[in-house]
């Protein structure tokens, strides 16, 4: 265990920012996942009201550095090309 003032900060900080991280990541696949299942179903409006706010969550991931902007890129990508194969 630490035993300096600023050690045992940082552990405290850490162990906050590893929960919000925490928090932030499982926000974030689940919405993945209930667009993944909308378009699974083949359930088209509901696939398009998922899009956009799945497309901003992971915006906000990319910001909050939850995932690389490259990974970003990708899940969007992906899931704009799933989502307009649909069509």
């Amino acid at each position: 265990m630490a035993s300096h003032k600023s050690a045992l900060k940082r552990i405290k900080q850490t162990h906050k920012r590893t929960e919000q991280n925490q928090v932030h990541t499982t926000r974030l696949r689940h919405q993945i996942r209930k667009f993944r299942a909308a378009l699974k179903t083949k359930d088209k409006p509901a696939a398009q009201a998922l899009l956009k706010p799945t497309v901003a969550l992971i915006d906000h991931s990319v910001h909050k550095g939850i995932l690389h902007p490259k990974t970003a890129a990708r899940y969007k990508s992906r899931l704009t090309l799933a989502f307009n194969a649909l069509a």
